[in-house]
């Protein structure tokens, strides 16, 4: 364990200039500068969804993979897929801890906590020793994560989801607030929906987060082999798709999926490239 003092020069800038930031920053890794230089704080639901899941893989791993450090709070979930994703890139990532940076919490992702530090990221909290994490300790831990990025993900999260703590504080210090879109029925999908509706900005590429940053995508979703990764229901789509323009009810009775699920495919394939809607049809990009 090591420690970093806001007075010193290896603190982060961006984290500096938050409202109240940590006086001290306890660390385990490797304190590199340029791992705070283009940072992107990705969190959601801790009951991920598989919609969730494989949205938070193709969105992290472009983004990693452009060079951006990917930040998050360690929990399960979203927060440890977005560090899995990160890591599956040879990508950047820095976990914030809810706890004493001693203590290894959830205790069962000791794995993912080896791999961090095995592959030079970064693992933080601004306590020392093994404190456990009490209730007032993740709201703070948020306000550094969010105080370390130029941005913020919400990839799924309710009504009441801490991660919408981290998406208003991402406002308040007058950063980038971006919202994966969700299905209309998920319960993981509220949250996200609305701060959609308060203004955040919908992604629908890992193009429009890195933007921010000026850096492009090291290649397009559904180019190469992903064109070919292709489950069941989605060779379908493409199938039906191929024909013509297709409204969801219609296309929901020629693959024989519900609306509701195929509504969330649907959206994955956008977020893919492989698909578009306009004026209520899907069509094949």
């Amino acid at each position: 364990m090591k420690i970093v003092t806001i007075n010193s020069s290896k603190y982060p800038c961006l984290l500096k200039g938050i409202h109240q930031p940590p006086e001290s920053l306890y660390y385990k890794g490797r304190w590199r500068e340029g791992i705070f230089k283009c940072c992107l704080a990705v969190v959601g639901a801790r009951a991920m969804t598989s919609y969730g899941r494989r949205v938070t893989d193709e969105l992290v791993s472009k983004v990693a993979e452009a060079g951006v450090t990917i930040v998050s709070g360690f929990m399960y979930g979203v927060d440890a897929q977005a560090h899995r994703a990160a890591l599956s890139v040879d990508g950047k990532t820095i976990a914030v801890m809810p706890c004493g940076i001693d203590l290894i919490h959830p205790e069962y992702q000791d794995e993912l906590y080896r791999q961090i530090l095995t592959k030079n990221g970064l693992i933080i909290s601004e306590i020392e020793g093994s404190s456990p994490p009490g209730l007032w300790t993740y709201p703070r831990r948020n306000r550094i994560v969010a105080g370390l990025s130029q941005a913020t993900l919400v990839v799924e999260a309710g009504l009441k989801s801490g991660s919408l703590i981290t998406a208003d504080l991402t406002k308040r210090f007058g950063r980038k607030l971006f919202v994966v879109p969700g299905p209309l029925t998920s319960s993981v999908s509220q949250g996200t929906l609305q701060l959609i509706k308060e203004g955040a900005s919908m992604v629908t590429s890992a193009d429009d987060i890195l933007e921010v940053y000026g850096l492009k995508s090291t290649g397009a979703y559904g180019a190469g082999p992903r064109q070919k990764n292709l489950n069941f229901l989605e060779r379908k789509i493409i199938e039906k798709l191929a024909q013509e323009p297709r409204e969801i009810d219609v296309l929901s009775r020629l693959v024989h999926t519900a609306s509701a699920n195929l509504g969330a495919t649907l959206s994955l394939m956008q977020l893919r490239g492989l698909v578009n809607e306009e004026e209520g049809k899907y069509y094949v990009s």
